[in-house]
């Protein structure tokens, strides 16, 4: 069976990593992986070479992405990734192909594959985000996909009210945490010395715009820098950097700022790849900002999450979590309430057992129809 699987960003390539090892050691599969979007940008870390260091030797390279994050830039990035990706369909055919998520260019290259028939499969469809555009995208994504594999039942619910079917839906949990509790970090030293991370309590933190109300990205990010510059007098700050979304850039001048402010307390890290960043995550404080790896992954490291603003607003969260508005003094103030609380100790809503192992034994019975 030859399946390809669409990577546009160094986050779903982490998602996607323990379906691809699998897919890899089984001889039923052909897997081919299709590269674009910020692996191929410098300026996010040129994530490609993570996906060449893990061994993966079938690797289709697209290159669309415009360095303009602006609305402007960002439409005509989707426009050229459809049609790089009409050229790529036309050469290009496979049995199933997996899309995940909902990044404006995975929607652009799903959309291409529409009038080719490429039979498509969608992973962590069915959530919403109010905060963010990426709503459109994801259910774009749904309604292009023939197989769904989905994180909880009630996104499994929502699927099947967009798809008004409930065939071929599959609750299977969230995929990057497929064999998180046999996870072993990176020895501490090894990580703090690699990226210059002291020895001390730190907050992981990773903020992205919110791509509904742009207008008002320039005060979040001012407020959010604000925030970071107080809390250095709490802990050390370990930033990971913004991804390519409408006004990223934004946020990158205030994080570039805040650097320059308190050098000493502040780490800038553009790309951790998974294994370092769960291990950053494991010997962190707590998480803040608005990114879905604080939803998702933070509850089954036994961390806390100040998820600020409404990004993620929508998702199932665990009750590691809690909300603030894009505000400094609240931010500054709900931390502090956190960083008072005994360590957390309940589960994790998204976690479910082998769910790489579950979604082979689904396709290979899909390939069978």
């Amino acid at each position: 069976m030859k399946i390809g699987v669409l990577t546009s960003s160094r986050a779903d390539y982490g998602i996607y990593l323990p379906l691809l090892k699998q897919l890899e050691i089984d001889p039923y599969f052909q897997t081919e992986i299709i590269a674009f979007g910020t692996h191929l940008s410098q300026g996010h870390g040129y994530t490609l070479r993570d996906i060449k260091k893990d061994g993966f030797k079938a690797i289709h390279t697209i290159a669309s992405l415009e360095a303009d994050d602006s609305q402007y830039g960002i439409a005509k990035s989707y426009g050229n990734t459809v049609l790089k990706f009409a050229d790529f369909w036309k050469l290009h055919t496979f049995d199933l192909v997996f899309c995940l998520g909902d990044r404006f260019e995975m929607s652009a290259a799903v959309q291409a594959s529409i009038p080719y028939g490429v039979p498509m499969a969608h992973i962590h469809g069915g959530e919403t985000t109010l905060g963010a555009i990426d709503n459109i995208y994801r259910h774009q994504l749904t309604l292009a996909s023939k197989l769904h594999f989905v994180a909880t039942l009630d996104y499994k619910k929502k699927v099947e009210q967009l798809t008004e079917s409930a065939d071929s839906i599959f609750n299977v949990g969230a995929l990057s945490l497929d064999g998180i509790q046999d996870f072993i970090p990176v020895e501490r030293q090894k990580i703090f010395g690699e990226f210059n991370i002291k020895d001390e309590p730190f907050a992981l933190v990773t903020f992205h715009p919110e791509t509904v109300a742009v207008e008002r990205n320039n005060e979040y990010a001012s407020q959010m820098r604000i925030a970071l510059e107080a809390l250095t007098n709490e802990l050390q700050i370990v930033v990971t950097m913004p991804n390519a979304d409408t006004l990223g850039g934004v946020y990158r001048n205030e994080i570039n700022r805040l650097k320059e402010n308190v050098p000493d307390k502040v780490v800038l890290v553009e790309n951790f790849g998974k294994a370092n960043y769960f291990s950053a995550m494991h010997y962190s404080t707590l998480l803040i900002g608005n990114t879905s790896s604080g939803i998702i992954e933070a509850a089954s490291f036994k961390k806390y999450v100040v998820n600020v603003g409404d990004r993620q607003k929508g998702r199932a969260q665990s009750e590691n979590t809690y909300d603030v508005d894009f505000n400094a003094v609240n931010i500054v103030n709900k931390v502090k309430e956190v960083l008072r609380l005994p360590v957390y100790s309940g589960d994790n809503t998204y976690y479910k057992e082998n769910t790489a192992n579950t979604i082979i034994k689904t396709i290979k019975e899909y390939d069978k129809l």
